[in-house]
């Protein structure tokens, strides 16, 4: 009997990782096309235009610099020619002093990657760099000097800048994937807020704080792909016109982690709360409307954010700050029903949130904070 459900259990598995390959495969056929049409366009241009013999850092370095990483491809293809480059240098220069062989080699590569990581923080340069120096000392020079490795790298760099200005994906995708799924992590961390009032259940508080604080690495990979989009939308003519859009959705980018930030400490809040038993029936229930309101409007938020079409965006925003709004207006202790001190800090920690939430969506800082009732009322 285990073993039966051992392999049935082994057979979803392979099912589930086999859909998930094929639908990443599906989503990656226009890139892997376009990757390989600039890596084998690069070699081509190295070999028969330049007369390079076997230029294969021309057909890697276009794709080191397109890829499917979220940083900046101008960016990936200066760290690919600089390091290149300079990688070239050290080698030789230490390959004058040194010699060749297997303990220079190891010489040679400590002292180009604590180099690199000197002059520069990326990834590719310090890998680049290091390769490079290597090979200077291991490998004979290819035929017309050294340095023809690093014209190669130049080539394919240029290439891959080519295909990003002449055929961009659209910029706006990846972030708009992005604030949709920062959006849904946020509106499911207050559910499950309002679903530990509802029951009395602390755990699930801290449950929801959990959740609050692993969507940190949504915020981090938002900003990446927002700095490759506003490149992607500066160099290719075809998008400059989305550049507002993408400095909007930044905007809304760093009010939504203000937001991610305050749900945090709103969960921990309420998980002591919960535990003292601060909120009367009257106020856990009022309170959990609130919470469920607001998650409801930032579904609202969500679609307006990531929506393709300028029209219903619009709408959709117009919406979500109409509710927000409404919302705001009910958030004073008293109109809560909320009496006990510990239980006005809950209500009071959510007030910075909802302020967070209005100007993600568009509503003036002052403004946001005006919609608040006044504490003296």
């Amino acid at each position: 009997m285990a073993a039966v459900t051992g392999l049935s259990a082994s057979a979803r598995f392979l099912r589930g990782r086999f859909r998930t390959g094929m639908v990443r495969s599906r989503n990656s056929l226009v890139p892997a096309i376009q990757m390989t049409a600039c890596a084998v366009s690069a070699y081509a241009f190295a070999e028969y235009v330049l007369g390079h013999s076997g230029p294969l850092f021309a057909a890697t370095s276009s794709l080191i610099a397109l890829g499917f990483s979220r940083d900046p491809r101008l960016r990936r293809v200066i760290e690919v020619g600089l390091g290149c480059t300079i990688g070239i240098v050290v080698g030789d220069l230490l390959l004058h002093w040194l010699g060749s062989g297997i303990w220079q080699a190891a010489v040679v590569l400590l002292f180009s990657i604590l180099l690199a990581r000197f002059l520069d923080s990326g990834t590719i340069f310090t890998t680049q760099l290091g390769l490079q120096s290597v090979l200077v000392v291991l490998l004979p020079a290819p035929a017309g000097g050294p340095f023809t490795r690093s014209i190669d790298a130049v080539v394919g760099g240029v290439f891959a800048l080519l295909v990003t200005i002449l055929v961009p994906k659209d910029p706006r995708r990846e972030p708009r994937n992005d604030v949709r799924k920062l959006l849904h992590e946020l509106a499911e961390v207050l559910r499950e807020c309002a679903s530990a009032l509802s029951y009395s259940d602390s755990t699930q508080a801290w449950h929801a704080l959990i959740r609050g604080r692993n969507c940190q690495p949504l915020v981090d990979a938002m900003r990446q792909s927002l700095r490759a989009s506003g490149e992607v939308a500066t160099l290719a003519p075809a998008y400059r016109r989305h550049r507002d859009e993408l400095d909007q959705m930044e905007q809304s980018l760093d009010y939504l982690d203000l937001a991610l930030r305050n749900s945090r400490v709103f969960a921990r809040r309420l998980t002591s709360a919960i535990n003292h038993a601060a909120l009367s029936d009257e106020a856990t229930e009022n309170i959990a409307d609130v919470l469920q309101e607001t998650a409801a409007a930032v579904d609202e938020l969500s679609l307006g954010l990531a929506e393709v079409h300028d029209g219903v965006r619009r709408a959709h925003l117009r919406t979500a700050r109409s509710e927000l709004r409404e919302i705001a207006g009910r958030l004073h202790p008293r109109m809560l029903d909320v009496r006990l001190l510990e239980g006005e800090t809950v209500v009071m920690l959510f007030r910075p949130l909802m302020v967070d939430l209005l100007e993600a969506a568009g509503v003036d800082s002052k403004e946001a904070r005006d919609i608040l009732p006044p504490l003296q009322a």
